[in-house]
């Protein structure tokens, strides 16, 4: 059968991915390993499984397990066995250039931005058969079963709640819109860090945040004792609606952000945003208080409109006096997310844009799945055991 050649921009696209991104999906990298080596099987054997035909060569006879090595790490492969046919998968012997089309094949099905059909194109390039877009869409069904589960996931006690959300472009009904990305962040009891749950809305606003916090209850979260997050209307009401009583950290850096549209001249935001630091550093909450008083008073006549914001808002930064010391300064602000959230841009920015909501919480969630493993190996975030 004849090999189809592949456009240059197609192959830039393959280097692009190759270098800046999906390194770590070995778990993806298995299912699509284990799905093109099942259809290389098929086409040894002229026929598909329980399939009656006189063309057969052979049967199919189980599989056995293989571990390989691979830059994403090493991996187990169920490599299929036959009976009345000599047959190995010639996709465990092409090496680098296999694992780049495995990852490029894996990308396309994320971003589901190109035809199933080209999708077909490149496993035909790794498996040296051309392959239905039936076929591509069951791999790409593995993929979004495994995804699934992660973000159903049961979940139990965590004692500190981050919320945030990301902007990703989604095509809908011929029109490009920003679409948000609500992401929720937990530390477990044992001081561990942990992405509980992600979701993709058209919007911020409460119904959507409603929904993806109700989720998160429903799986089993439980004894929250602080929720730090941005001042967002929507997610605002949401947290009172879903989380009621539960103390609330508005973010300190936000706050340092915002603050700045209220000074009225330029040469003052240096002084402004060193004042609110020395509010939201000080030893207790009753010393942050006397500063925030202090420092309204100062700026009532230079800055009337920033002292009437500070008096209103600053004491939304300080529920984060009611912890450990030792927990503060990882709690006050949503900075911990926002370093997530540049992983996630890191990734999303080769797809530039999609073709629809599935395809980018398919490849958000794969890349927070990584995240989250790599967490939980990793040493404790806080001490819980601390006064």
């Amino acid at each position: 059968m004849t090999r189809q050649t592949q456009p240059n921009a197609f192959d830039a696209l393959v280097e692009l991915l190759a270098q800046h991104g999906f390194d770590g999906m070995a778990q993806a990298i298995t299912l699509l390993f284990n799905e093109a080596m099942k259809l290389e099987r098929s086409e040894a054997l002229a026929a598909t499984p329980y399939q009656r035909t006189e063309q057969r060569r052979g049967y199919a006879n189980g599989y056995k397990p293989k571990t390989v090595r691979t830059r994403v790490g090493q991996i187990t492969v169920d490599v299929p066995q036959t009976r009345g046919l000599d047959f190995y998968p010639s996709t465990l012997e092409r090496g680098e250039r296999s694992e780049r089309a495995l990852k490029l094949a894996v990308a396309e099905m994320y971003v589901q931005g190109v035809s199933t059909r080209k999708v077909a194109a490149i496993t035909e390039e790794l498996c040296g058969f051309e392959v239905s877009s039936t076929q591509v869409s069951r791999a790409a069904q593995l993929l979004d079963e495994e995804l699934l589960q992660w973000r159903n996931r049961p979940l139990g006690e965590t004692p500190y709640l981050i919320l945030d959300a990301r902007y990703e472009k989604v095509r809908h009904g011929g029109s490009v819109v920003d679409c948000a990305v609500l992401l929720a962040v937990g530390i477990t009891p044992d001081g561990k860090r942990s992405i509980l749950g992600v979701s993709v809305s058209l919007s911020e606003a409460e119904v959507h945040w409603r929904e993806f916090l109700t989720s998160l209850t429903e799986r089993g979260l439980h004894a929250v004792r602080l929720v730090t997050s941005d001042d967002h209307a929507g997610l605002k009401a949401a947290r009172k609606a879903v989380l009621p009583g539960i103390p609330w950290q508005r973010c300190q850096f936000h706050l340092q952000q915002n603050a700045m549209h209220y000074v009225p001249k330029i040469a003052l935001r240096k002084q402004a945003a060193a004042d609110i630091k020395s509010v939201f550093d000080a030893p207790d909450r009753s010393q942050a208080e006397r500063l925030l008083k202090q420092t309204c008073v100062k700026y009532q006549k230079t800055a009337p409109k920033l002292a009437a914001w500070m008096e209103e808002s600053i004491p939304q930064g300080l529920s984060v006096f009611e912890l450990p010391t030792a927990h503060r300064r990882r709690l006050r602000t949503t900075n911990m997310l926002e370093r997530v959230n540049k992983e996630l841009k890191r990734r999303t920015r080769v797809a530039t844009l999609f073709p629809n909501d599935d395809s980018l919480l398919r490849l958000v969630s794969a890349v927070l799945i990584e995240t989250s493993e790599d967490w939980e190996t990793a040493k404790a975030y806080l001490n819980m055991e601390t006064d």
